[in-house]
């Protein structure tokens, strides 16, 4: 059977992504537009690099200003997100930051600080576009961004790990109830990439080396990197992928 390819389409789409202006975020954005989506990107600062980036193949991009450190900015998030292009089909809970410090000198708001915006608000806001899928029996995509910390404890950042680990449980956790009403809550636990969160690791050039020694592929990935993934699990070709996290990660937890 010769396979049908648009399946991969996501023409007629909404998606919103969260953490749109640089990284993995814009990489997914762009992605998404290229697929044929409206694309709604959410951020504390200007996605315009990003829009930009978009309208050079005339693809549909619009900016939510939100700060994602407080869940009360969730129903701002969905009326602006539904008044610019309707309904969204596809989420994208993809900001997150990252505080790095010995263990036993963590502060309290440090630690709320990180798991407030990269475990907290991604419930949070998973569960209020998947309200709406449910009332309209219409479905809906979800993508959580895992980390390679999903899986290991990594040093120096407490916070972080723990919120990344419990972003592998809330994904299956939310897929065990949502997979019924046609809701695929899956997840991308992107490996060491070229991102704004691992600058200060690529500066250190004995650290940087320690890394790309343990990476098959030989080198730091990309936001591009990640578009294949990103467009499978939001795309019918992963209808019926639940629960899942996918490791976009040159071959590092193979090691």
């Amino acid at each position: 059977m010769t396979p049908n390819l648009n399946m991969f389409s996501l023409e007629g789409k909404t998606a919103l992504v969260t953490g749109a202006n640089t990284g993995l975020g814009q990489g997914i954005c762009v992605a998404y537009a290229n697929a044929g989506a409206n694309v709604i990107g959410v951020a504390r600062r200007s996605c315009e690099d990003t829009a930009a980036k978009i309208a050079a193949f005339g693809g549909s991009f619009q900016e939510v200003i939100a700060d994602l450190s407080d869940i009360a900015v969730i129903p701002q998030i969905v009326a602006q997100a539904q008044k610019a292009f309707g309904r969204v089909d596809i989420l994208v809970n993809n900001a997150g930051i990252i505080k790095r410090c010995d263990a036993v000198d963590v502060s309290v708001e440090d630690w709320d600080s990180v798991i407030n915006i990269n475990e907290r608000m991604v419930f949070f806001l998973s569960q209020a576009f998947a309200k709406g899928w449910i009332e309209d029996n219409k479905g809906g995509k979800i993508i959580n961004i895992a980390s390679m910390l999903s899986y290991q404890g990594g040093i120096r950042v407490p916070a972080y790990t723990a919120s990344k680990s419990a972003i592998i449980g809330l994904t299956r956790e939310l897929a065990n109830e949502w997979s019924k009403h046609q809701i695929n809550v899956n997840a991308i636990a992107p490996g060491y990439m070229e991102t704004n969160n691992t600058e200060n690791l690529r500066k250190d050039e004995q650290r940087s080396e320690e890394i790309l020694g343990r990476i098959p592929a030989g080198r730091w990935g990309t936001p591009e990197d990640i578009a294949g993934a990103a467009i499978f699990l939001a795309s019918e070709a992963a209808s019926y992928v639940h629960g899942f996290t996918l490791a976009v990660d040159g071959g590092w937890l193979a090691r």
